[in-house]
């Protein structure tokens, strides 16, 4: 099995890529070991002294480090990764491995409004966030301001706030004349 592992916009944060699916149709955030009791790979990632956050995307994970270097990091990451997969263990515990959306909020009437802006995001935004190891889902919409959820190496990027304002709210309000604004949550 080969692993690749790619740099993303945000210096903490790596890309792997395990050329095996990691969770089709499906995302998962953990931000510290005690969330990610419902996954066996993401709570061994967290065993690696260093490690700060684990996202698991479609076909790729992403580590988050708080403290030491990648090039002590990396390779005890990858050999987690491996033997994870050679294992045959499941990415997540259980039966549901269906995304969790959490409550979004947003008025009934704005439903087709809520419909398009989340076309957009899933067409044109999420999956060149996704090429860098990251990931930002709806979470509501009130007063014309668009409230996202930004995650994996989206989460403290340097470069979020200009993705956010130059390129997602442009979009946004290009398409959607309602949109006055996008913030992260």
């Amino acid at each position: 099995m080969f692993i690749q592992t790619e740099a993303t916009p945000n210096p903490a944060t790596l890309k792997f890529i395990p050329g095996k699916p990691v969770l089709p149709g499906s995302t998962r955030e953990y931000k510290k070991a005690s969330d990610a009791l419902e996954s066996p790979l993401a709570e061994k990632l967290f065993s690696v002294d260093g490690v700060a956050g684990v996202f698991l995307g479609h076909d790729f994970i992403t580590v988050s480090k708080g403290v030491g270097e990648w090039q002590h990091l990396k390779p005890a990451i990858l050999g987690l990764i491996m033997d994870h997969y050679v294992s045959g263990a499941p990415i997540l515990v259980g039966e549901d491995q269906t995304e969790i959306q959490g409550d979004e909020f947003f008025a009934d009437e704005h439903g087709e409004i809520v419909k398009t802006i989340k076309d957009l995001l899933d067409t044109r935004v999420r999956p060149a966030v996704a090429q860098d190891g990251g990931d930002i889902t709806f979470k509501g919409f009130k007063e014309g301001i668009v409230y996202l959820n930004m995650k994996g190496s989206c989460a403290g990027c340097p470069s979020s706030t200009a993705t956010l304002k130059h390129g997602i709210e442009n979009l946004l309000r290009h398409f959607v004349p309602e949109v006055t604004e996008v913030r992260p949550v």
